[in-house]
């Protein structure tokens, strides 16, 4: 699980100058799951080509493929 205080130093840097433990808490949820999606999905994606190796190309397309689903 993400811990609060890189998504805190998230927020900061986006501009926020307080940022609740709750909200920080629920951002880091919502990127661990959206990094589990592309994370399965580029596993797929090797599997597909043979390889036993994530490659950064892979993560690329399944950010596509996931974010086509939203």
């Amino acid at each position: 699980m993400l811990t609060i205080e890189p998504v805190r130093r998230l927020f900061k840097k986006a501009g926020a100058k307080r940022v609740s433990d709750e909200a920080a808490r629920a951002l880091a949820k919502l990127l661990e799951d959206k990094a589990k999606l592309i994370a399965a999905e580029a596993q797929k994606l090797s599997d597909l080509s043979n390889r036993r190796t994530v490659l950064k190309k892979d993560i690329k397309m399944a950010r596509r493929v996931v974010e086509g689903r939203d």
